[in-house]
């Protein structure tokens, strides 16, 4: 065994290493060559092929499940929970209750009960656990926080073309989840309606869905996600006060126009000589980078991570009450109907 306090290196593992599980093995490696004080001691996955696979990849150990690492090796503090929604619960209560912190995948639970368990089982062990909600790490939203004022009006596409990587949850819960978690952060304000409409288009849960929010600031939301696009598009654009501010998450890009002299001064002058375009400085990074290494903080200093479970909790109560408005208005128009 390696000397851990002597390194100051967190011992961390991944349970599931299929496409996303895979991606957190690869960054723990990199982040260990690059001596941010991390150790891959191994993955964990039920499909014990994959498992070594992914393990010969990375230079770790492989185990078929979290009690065969656990028995063998109590020095891990810090796991990834990669493995499907619907197996959250059951792993990072292994993991938790055996002194190791955790990070959840998004979505963080398949039911609120199951969330709320988990915020509770953080808490009476006293874990550091983290959803990962990926896009707060995107380097164009980190960017972006120091820019907002009242953000009155948002507009937000994430659109993918059709894989059958996570078929088993609607679209929302799949790829809007990431969004409704930056606008619930960015306008920071509780949602007092909610108007939906979804589509099964190639597999038997929603594909594309169509969302409208009114949060008791008094701001609107609207949300676009597609799973069957022809294009990939990642998006979000909001107006506040003498601002539109446009933020590409692919391209981690920010775009502002202002209205006015702080327009003109802060940045280049549009068509328009009134509205000034700035193009603010944006760090590149891979958000997954940055989400481990902001992990990995929390769990050195003992710290709140940026992306608390209670966050996550959040997110998925919405998700979940835009799943069933979605379910509303399919029976009141009848869409099964419509299909026969």
């Amino acid at each position: 065994m390696q000397n851990r306090s002597a390194k100051n290196q967190i011992y961390v593992a991944v349970v599931g290493v299929g496409v996303f599980g895979r991606n957190h093995a690869r960054v723990y490696k990199e982040l260990e060559q690059q001596g941010e004080g991390v150790y891959l001691l191994g993955v964990i996955d039920s499909d014990v092929s994959r498992a070594d696979a992914v393990a010969r990849e990375f230079g770790c150990k492989a185990f078929g499940s979290v009690e065969q690492m656990l028995t063998t090796h109590s020095e891990v503090q810090a796991a990834s929970v990669a493995v499907p929604t619907v197996r959250h619960l059951t792993v990072a209560r292994q993991l938790m209750k055996a002194g190791v912190d955790v990070l959840i995948e998004k979505p963080l639970a398949a039911t609120l009960a199951e969330a709320d368990e988990l915020v509770a089982l953080a808490a009476a062990n006293k874990r550091i656990a983290q959803v990962g909600h990926l896009e707060r790490f995107n380097p164009a939203v980190r960017a972006t926080l120091p820019l907002l004022t009242q953000p009155m009006f948002f507009e937000v596409h994430r659109l993918s073309v059709f894989t059958p990587r996570s078929l088993d949850v609607d679209v929302v819960l799949d790829l809007m989840i990431h969004d409704l978690d930056i606008v619930l952060a960015f306008a920071n304000s509780a949602v007092k309606e909610v108007r939906a409409v979804g589509l099964p288009i190639l597999s038997g849960k929603v594909d594309i869905a169509n969302v409208r929010l009114e949060l008791e600031s008094g701001c609107i939301a609207n949300f676009t996600a597609s799973r069957v696009s022809t294009e990939r598009v990642r998006k979000l654009r909001f107006f506040q006060p003498r601002q539109y501010v446009s933020v590409d998450y692919g391209r981690q890009e920010v775009l502002v126009f202002t209205v006015g002299k702080d327009g003109a001064v802060a940045g280049t002058p549009s068509v328009n000589p009134q509205i000034g375009v700035a193009k603010p400085a944006v760090a590149s990074e891979e958000p997954l980078h940055a989400e481990l290494k902001s992990f990995l903080q929390s769990v050195r200093q003992r710290s709140r991570p940026v992306v608390p479970l209670e966050d996550g909790r959040r997110a998925l109560g919405l998700a979940l009450e835009i799943v069933a408005a979605i379910r509303e208005h399919g029976k009141k128009v009848d869409l099964a109907g419509m299909a026969r």
